[in-house]
């Protein structure tokens, strides 16, 4: 989980996040549109839908927004077209990377990650060829400014499986799909600030890198992030402690 939640962090401390609101809000309204469609309108009985709900919440989209989405998805109105497909490849130092996408044209969105790919030094895989290196977990992301003990205590009783305190004192909870729910409402009812939460693909291994090759791959998972195609990007980098603390001079 340590190259995960470092990644985490390196976007956190650009900033990224806020810079890419819109494009956020396109990914959620995508994966709730898509999730009501395969699942049904429903949150209680469509636990897709239940995942992607709360993060539309918690990252503020309107509400009126957030029906039509779903109603949209429902209904088959313009998600005829709209396909998931995933991506493999290696980048820089022989990183693992694994993209996901929702797309309406897959020849434009093959052409775009195979040019991101290539323009890095790295190259496009078949189906397969790095999958393997990942597993599905849940990732829970826990503010700095809580009570440690607490939240160990929670996580550990509804079942982490691997708890990491970053360099910031932020804590990252890794458990399986299955536990997800119940560790996110057991931190909600206990009034625990969440950050964010989500199911998502962790390495079962990591590649260390230096800073030099650290500085490629993160401009190739950004460039990769970028693609209005998008819906999230995973690799199995550790990046450098340096790296981080190199950002956090910059931003001071």
């Amino acid at each position: 989980m340590a190259g995960h939640s470092k990644w985490a962090n390196i976007k956190h401390r650009k900033g990224r996040q806020d810079a890419k609101r819109g494009k956020i809000f396109s990914r959620i309204i995508k994966e709730l549109t898509v999730a009501s469609k395969l699942g049904g309108e429903v949150p209680e009985d469509n636990p897709r839908l239940r995942t992607a709900l709360d993060k539309a919440l918690s990252s503020n989209i309107p509400k009126d927004t957030i029906k039509k989405a779903i109603q949209r998805g429902a209904g088959g109105s313009g998600t005829q077209d709209l396909e998931e497909a995933s991506f493999e490849g290696y980048g820089p130092g022989g990183v693992a990377i694994l993209v996901e996408s929702m797309t309406d044209n897959n020849n434009r969105t093959v052409a775009e990650v195979r040019h991101a790919f290539v323009k890095a030094g790295g190259n496009l895989g078949t189906t397969g060829s790095v999958s393997y290196l990942f597993v599905k977990k849940g990732l829970i992301r826990v503010n700095k400014n809580c009570d440690q003990d607490k939240v160990m205590e929670l996580a550990i009783e509804s079942g982490a499986e691997d708890i990491e305190i970053s360099q910031d004192s932020s804590i990252s909870i890794c458990v399986s799909p299955d536990n997800f729910e119940k560790a996110e409402n057991s931190l909600n009812d206990a009034g625990i600030d969440i950050d964010s939460s989500e199911i998502t693909f962790v390495p079962e291994n990591t590649v260390t890198l230096n800073l030099n090759l650290a500085s490629k791959v993160c401009k190739l998972l950004e460039n990769l992030e970028d693609l209005d195609d998008t819906q999230n990007v995973h690799s199995n980098a550790d990046f450098p402690d340096e790296m981080i603390d190199n950002l956090d001079l910059q931003n001071d």
